[in-house]
């Protein structure tokens, strides 16, 4: 038996620069003090193995807090107290003093880059190219919700009169947002939340993902000396225990969640409220690309490998089915093996296009997809020609997929792509129609009868419909939403602004006495929501 070498490498030979982060982390932020957790720990392993002897382990990265319920009770006392039911510093505070608030956290979190990258690759995985991509554009979004922010306050500064009566018609905060993120995105999606939230002037608790929670504690002290106490909260521990607990209060405004559906409902039905809830929810995706056979088929087979194996599919923007014509299937399915054989696989630091999956479970869960799928008739390629190892799951084609197959209707989140054949255009479209996922689709055709033949039938279905190019987020100023179980609210640079505030106007009869005590506010400048003062 001839004995094949790890893909892992042996860390002792590591060079400096790639060896790995080690954060013992018992820090957290509430009301405004780093605080230090003498309790229980969780410990944190990489999903890079090293190998040493022949034998495999993961690196272990340190530890983070497992925060109890008393810890979460003053979290949410701190940022009721900074609120104050509207009273408080942060929710009266001029915009352009929170925008200058929020402009120093920019420059104190571009100091902290080169340690956020880094615990990035080692905690789940991302190559070293994207997540210094991930820590830019997060940076990149902030100061264009700032742009957008001014820009909406420029257009609420005016007074209005319709029908004899005037109003100056501004946006406010909620209260208080209770905030968890993703680990596939686990700062620019988490801050896709957590800034608009703050930028309104809502007071905010944030609990990171179970993956990806290490990268944070560089830039606990930034969120400290950048905001005053009690707006920002940052909390570590189980998402059960932490959120049942906080939601369970009735004392959470809005929950904004990028999960599961499943933990999404968990959350949302503890509140003994709903109807004082607000939910700011991304979901899960199925998200299907649809290969006609007057395509160019070696650009969709190259594209629909970027779309279904970025960041190994771990993305709920990857394509997860690919639909295509039984014409040109063969050909395709040949084009789409030879571009993801000729694709990288290795560790982050080598910037490969597959590296190792942060979830302990996923391999054995999408090895139980790919049994079920091929013991009901589905083709198994595997374009690397190479087992499994670890958390190192090589991509996997399944052809011939079909309704009987589990990976047909679940979301694998991972390097395993089915494909399914069609003859009638009715078969993708009917699959999207009565598919409990509705976020997005990739359309693939040169011809644009056959185009405008699939807009029609499914823009009602999904909200975002990409023609000859993968599915995607960016731009980020263009919606990001979901209809059916992918989302709750749309989360654009401007329309997150949207759903963290609410719309406010102050009114007045169009008399003598309000017109010279109107004049008399903005003259003065005595009031920061009635002004017409603009943010340059």
């Amino acid at each position: 038996m001839v004995e094949t070498q790890s893909i892992f490498p042996i860390v002792s030979e590591l060079p400096e620069q790639h060896q790995p982060p080690v954060c013992h982390q018992r820090s957290y932020l509430i009301n405004g003090e780093i605080k230090t957790w003498k309790g229980d720990v969780k410990s944190v392993q990489s999903p890079v193995y090293t190998s040493e002897n022949g034998k495999l382990a993961p690196v272990n990265l340190g530890h983070f807090p497992l925060l109890d319920e008393a810890e979460a009770e003053k979290a949410l006392a701190a940022a009721e107290q900074a609120y104050n039911k509207g009273q408080g510093e942060w929710a009266t505070m001029k915009v352009k003093d929170r925008l200058s608030c929020m402009e120093t956290f920019i420059e104190k979190m571009k100091v902290q880059r080169e340690a956020v990258v880094r615990m990035l690759m080692w905690e789940i995985g991302k190559t070293e190219s994207d997540s210094a991509k991930e820590f830019d554009r997060t940076v990149e979004y902030i100061q264009d919700t700032i742009d957008a922010v001014k820009d909406m306050n420029r257009k609420a500064a005016k007074l209005e009169l319709e029908q004899g009566v005037y109003a100056q018609i501004r946006r406010g905060p909620i209260g208080v947002v209770f905030c968890m993120g993703p680990y596939n995105y686990p700062l620019n999606e988490t801050f896709a939340t957590l800034i608009p939230a703050l930028i309104m002037g809502n007071s905010t608790i944030l609990k990171p993902a179970k993956y990806g929670v290490l990268l944070l504690e560089p830039l606990l002290k930034a969120f400290k000396e950048s905001f005053p106490a009690g707006v920002v909260n940052i909390i570590y521990g189980k998402g059960s225990l932490l959120g049942n607990y906080l939601l369970g209060t009735g004392r959470i405004h809005v929950l904004a969640f990028i999960g599961s559906t499943r933990v999404a409902n968990v959350l949302k039905k503890q509140h003994p409220k709903p109807n004082r809830l607000r939910t700011v929810f991304g979901l899960e995706a199925k998200n299907p690309a649809i290969v006609m056979n007057d395509c160019d088929i070696d650009a969709t087979a190259k594209e629909c490998m970027l779309g279904a194996l970025s960041y190994n599919g771990q993305r709920c923007t990857a394509l997860k089915i690919i639909w295509v014509h039984e014409d040109i299937a063969a050909e395709f399915i040949q084009k789409l093996k030879q571009n993801i054989a000729a694709s990288k696989v290795g560790m982050p630091w080598e910037n490969p296009q597959i590296t190792p999956l942060p979830e302990p479970d996923k391999p054995a869960y999408l090895q139980e997809l790919v049994n079920d799928a091929t013991s009901k008739g589905a083709e198994l390629i595997i374009p690397h020609g190479k087992d499994d190892e670890a958390s190192m799951v090589y991509p996997k084609l399944l052809v011939g997929v079909n309704s009987e197959m589990k990976v047909y209707h679940e979301e694998q989140f991972g390097p395993v792509v089915p494909i399914a054949t069609f003859s009638s255009l009715q078969e993708p479209i009917d699959y999207l129609t009565n598919s409990p996922y509705g976020q997005q689709a990739s359309l693939f055709s040169d011809n644009h009868e056959t185009i405008a033949n699939l807009i029609d039938p499914l823009v009602n279905q999904v909200c975002r419909l990409n023609i000859n190019s993968q599915c995607q987020r960016g731009p980020d100023v263009y919606p990001f939403n979901g209809r059916k179980d992918s989302a709750e609210g749309t989360l654009s640079v401007s329309d997150a602004l949207r759903q963290f505030s609410i719309r406010t106007l102050v009114a007045a009869k169009n008399t003598s006495t309000n017109k010279r005590i109107i004049s008399s506010i903005y003259q003065e400048r005595s009031s920061n929501f009635m002004s017409t003062d603009f943010i340059l």
